[in-house]
């Protein structure tokens, strides 16, 4: 479980979280929406240690993690994928996928067995997987920062608002792609940020609402769908 209690974060002297609390179950999905500037990639930043965290705490199966060194994150099996992708362009798509795992000295048989999981939920990226990361089209790029994101999410998975960008065939595409995930992976905890969540619907357990760096409200909890049927409908 994820659980973030009373987080308060301020950029350049201007306080942007304030006591921010959420928690995140194990094989839920927890969506945070909220206006551009509210605090919903300042809210995923301060989970991953991008940014210091004033006041609150944050914990990651039942391990305080709010004062470990960012790059120690990913260690504790959460997987980020930023907005803005944050792609290596002379990488190949694969190097960029694995570039996780070879920073936490996984083995190699793990590496190819984790990878081979991903191309099996993302055949895309299989197929382009020889392909330099800065060749890649925007939509592509997200679906390569999954990937990536993949490769240590063994606990949490956090996507920062991922339908930003896409076209609707594509972003159809990964709504089907988190469904099926679900189905794959029931212990996995997820938390995503977006401005329209509608299409996200189907998988979503809560939703809540952040307005000026406070979380104001819950919009819908505990909707009554398993994984399999959220699975079988965006099929």
């Amino acid at each position: 479980m994820l659980h973030v209690k009373d987080v308060n974060v301020a950029i350049a002297g201007i306080q942007v979280l304030r006591g921010v609390s959420l928690h995140v179950l194990s094989g839920k999905t927890t969506i945070l929406i909220g206006r551009n500037g509210a605090g919903k990639t300042t809210t995923l930043r301060a989970i991953m240690g991008l940014l210091p965290v004033q006041a609150g705490t944050i914990v990651m199966n039942n391990e305080n993690i709010g004062l470990t060194a960012a790059y120690r994150r990913a260690s504790q099996g959460i997987g980020f994928a930023p907005e803005d992708r944050r792609l290596v362009p002379d990488f190949s798509v694969e190097d960029n996928i694995t570039l996780p795992a070879l920073a936490l000295g996984l083995p190699a048989a793990e590496r190819l067995c984790r990878l081979e999981e991903i191309y099996t939920l993302m055949p895309l990226l299989g197929a382009m997987r020889k392909r330099p990361g800065g060749a890649v089209s925007g939509g592509q790029g997200k679906m390569v920062a999954l990937g990536r994101a993949l490769m240590v999410a063994r606990n949490a998975l956090l996507l920062d608002e991922p339908f930003q960008g896409l076209a609707p065939a594509l972003a159809l595409e990964y709504v089907h792609i988190l469904g099926v995930l679900r189905h794959n992976r029931p212990d996995l905890a997820m938390l995503i940020t977006e401005s329209t969540p509608a299409l996200l619907d189907e998988i979503a357990d809560e939703t809540l609402q952040i307005e000026r760096g406070e979380i104001c409200r819950e919009v819908a909890a505990d909707i009554p769908k398993s994984a399999q049927d959220n699975a079988t409908s965006l099929r």
